[in-house]
């Protein structure tokens, strides 16, 4: 979520908002890797939630990462919210909760991501430390109740915290107390990005229990592995899901645009101010529709913005979004674009992995994705463990990366940062199972030890 974008050109026709997805095809030779992922900021004395002012708060940490980097402040109403790198593209973003976001810049390998993360890591941490603020790798915060939450100075929040607890139970938690990590990929023709959206959108789930690590809400267990996944299953179906429709014939652009023309919009963008239009759908503005601007048409922005609001499991937009993990520590984070990488940018890791899900109905992948967050590895489609495919997609993920060749300064292939997961998928459990198991052991049932242990 770098910026919201500034193309003010009014829409014609319903061609333009499918060329604009269109944009997205790149021969292979120009794919590129994008790794997203947010922390949880919190003072390292009283493991507080940090506040946005204030002396030692997320506004200072960014005016003081904007001196060291020399990066662009992105800024709303007077507050700095963001940077953007004007020459390599990444951005520095907050959410709601003041969770804090490195959009990586578009990189050639997986290396390139971690070495993207540590240096950003060591920047975050030359700011941070004097003012004595910690981050914290965890797919949701641990020990703070909602009410806790301080709210980031950003328009297009204070709508979406409006609108959201009238679309689900859960919208405010996924705003406030929770953290992804995501990994953006590139597609090579129309047939490609659908392909690559069916098979991401089916093994999903695979990401989401391999990254599952958010076990508490308040200090206690809740019951689930990946509570942040089953937050998504009741915070606004009506932008989030499985996307049965992108299985059926005739899946294309066209076919997202007609389905994100009929998703419900937040708002619109019009210099500074957010204008609350939540619950309208983009179809009528584009017809001229909308009640707050009654006979006028949105412009590419207006669209841009639109796409950046809808949250499905993957999402297009000139580029695929993974969306199915948990936050994680750091050592962990370029596993993610390594999996996805090796399953998606080599074709025969591609087409593999197409064999595994093919037969798949949409009940079956629905009920997988539902039972995921609470039973990890122990969620069954068909007659197997997910426990079993998820090996299956790590070996593919190796080969794939294996095959793409690109090795590091001591002659090792990209399939190196798959090694946590290795690890996992060894033990045989996730990671939430690990966590559970010191809490009801060596942490003596209190979640304090994870600001330490999980810490960035």
């Amino acid at each position: 979520m770098a910026r919201d974008q500034i193309d003010m050109t009014p829409l014609q026709s319903r061609d333009e908002l499918v060329a604009w997805l269109e944009a997205g095809v790149k021969p292979p030779s120009e794919f590129r890797i994008g790794t997203e992922h947010e922390k949880t900021p919190f003072t390292l004395q009283g493991r507080e939630p940090v506040p946005y002012e204030g002396a030692r708060g997320i506004g200072a940490l960014l005016e003081g990462m904007k001196l060291l980097l020399g990066w662009e402040p992105i800024m709303e109403r007077g507050s700095i919210i963001g940077l953007y790198d004007v020459t390599g593209g990444g951005a520095i973003s907050l959410e709601p909760g003041g969770q804090f976001e490195l959009s990586g810049a578009p990189v050639e390998t997986v290396h390139q991501t971690q070495s993207e993360l540590m240096a950003h890591l060591a920047q975050v941490r030359e700011i941070a430390t004097p003012l004595g603020i910690g981050f914290l790798g965890l797919g949701m915060t641990p020990s703070w109740s909602r009410a806790q939450i301080p709210v980031m100075p950003k328009g297009r929040y204070k709508i979406m915290t409006n609108y959201m607890p009238k679309v689900g139970k859960y919208g405010l938690d996924m705003m406030y107390r929770t953290c992804t990590v995501q990994t953006n990929l590139d597609f090579s023709s129309e047939a490609d990005m659908v392909k690559k959206l069916r098979v991401s959108v089916a093994l999903q789930p695979i990401a989401t229990a391999l990254f599952a690590n958010s076990p508490f809400t308040e200090g206690k267990p809740n019951g689930f592995l990946s509570f942040r996944s089953e937050i998504w299953r009741d915070t606004d179906n009506a932008r989030s899901g499985m996307i049965p429709w992108a299985f059926e014939d005739g899946m294309g652009f066209e076919r997202w645009v007609d389905y994100a023309l009929d998703v419900p919009m937040y708002f619109v963008k019009r210099g500074d101010d957010y204008i609350d239009v939540a619950g309208s759908s983009f179809r009528d503005f584009f017809d001229g529709r909308n009640c707050a601007f009654p006979g006028e048409r949105p412009t590419l922005s207006d669209w841009a913005n639109h796409l950046s609001t809808i949250f499905p499991e993957v999402r297009l937009k000139r580029y695929l979004e993974m969306r199915g993990a948990d936050g994680v520590p750091w050592g962990r984070l370029p596993a993610l674009p390594a999996f996805w990488v090796g399953l998606l940018y080599d074709d025969t890791s591609l087409n593999a992995a197409w064999d595994i899900v093919k037969h798949w109905n949409a009940h079956e992948r629905q009920a997988l994705r539902d039972d995921v967050p609470r039973f990890g590895f122990k969620s069954r489609i068909r007659d197997r463990y997910l426990f079993e495919i998820a090996k299956e997609c790590l070996a593919l993920a190796h080969a794939g990366l294996r095959r793409r060749g690109h090795v590091d300064h001591l002659g090792r292939d990209e399939g190196r940062h798959l090694e946590p997961l290795d690890q996992i998928v060894d033990s045989g459990r996730t990671p939430a199972e690990e966590m559970l198991e010191k809490f009801n052991g060596a942490w003596h049932g209190c979640v304090e030890p994870a600001y330490q242990e999980y810490a960035f």
